[in-house]
């Protein structure tokens, strides 16, 4: 298991690790040693080939994460300095999670706006409750998303809407969010982390080196240069693996398969 901190939790079940933002009292609001912490222990479970889903969530019921937190501007982001470094270690993490070859399900539960709603922007998948609210009202603060965030932003939604939510800076529901493609499915506040555990066992079942290679191949094609020869064959460089042939056979013979990572 990776390491974890007192506000960064990381559990393990199986072929599934579940990331914890834990400061509940301030809706999990991320301060810079939680936004380190959280980096570190992607980029460990990025190696770690046994692992298949990673989930990540805020502690309770109230907020996925609300946002930085800003009660630690004064001493961490007083002046450009300070924030250009806050934001490399931002972008760090971000780029983890982004780059992670696991998928990476975000379990949201309440509020999930500022940091946290750029946070569960560069995760897979993302699984809220009815009464989840979401926005980046970053204009009230005076502050700019940063180029690194915005991009994530933009090729989640697009242009238009990334806009209207940075200029706008409202908070809105979450079958809003819906419309906006920001999440991917909303359901019963009482029925998210089942059915985010639930959508974590599916993707876990399945070959793990075909849902790394969906991951990359989805990555890649978000880059406007043309696919290289070796690019394009890599394409069906399943069809070599162990899982395949697993996989194929257990179709035939109407079973569930098993598979290897190999």
């Amino acid at each position: 298991m990776a390491a974890a901190t007192e506000s960064v939790l990381c559990a393990r079940d199986g072929a599934i690790a579940t990331i914890t933002l834990n400061k509940p009292e301030r809706l999990n609001a991320l301060d810079k040693g939680m936004w380190r912490a959280l980096g570190e222990i992607f980029a460990r479970l990025d190696v770690d080939e046994s692992l298949r889903c990673v989930i990540l969530r805020g502690a309770g019921e109230k907020a996925f994460a609300a946002g930085a937190d800003i009660a630690e501007f004064e001493t961490e982001r007083a002046d450009v300095a300070q924030a250009r470094e806050y934001g490399r270690v931002v972008q760090t993490t971000m780029d983890a999670v982004a780059r992670c070859r696991h998928p990476v399900v975000a379990m949201i539960h309440g509020a999930c706006v500022g940091g946290g709603l750029e946070m569960a922007a560069v995760c897979d998948m993302r699984i809220c409750g009815e009464s989840s609210r979401f926005g980046v009202p970053v204009k009230n603060l005076g502050l700019v998303m940063a180029y690194g965030e915005m991009k994530a932003f933009i090729e989640l939604v697009g242009p238009a809407v990334a806009l209207e939510i940075v200029l706008e800076g409202r908070v809105f529901g979450a079958q809003e969010a819906k419309e906006k493609g920001l999440v991917n499915r909303v359901v019963p506040d009482d029925k998210v982390t089942e059915e985010a555990l639930a959508a974590a066992r599916r993707i876990a079942e399945g070959a793990p080196l075909v849902a790394r290679w969906h991951k990359k191949f989805a990555r890649r094609l978000a880059d406007p240069r043309p696919l290289t020869p070796e690019e394009y064959d890599e394409s069906f460089a399943c069809f070599g693996t162990e899982d395949f042939r697993i996989g194929y056979r257990a179709f035939l013979a109407k079973r569930k398969p098993e598979f290897r990572g190999r």
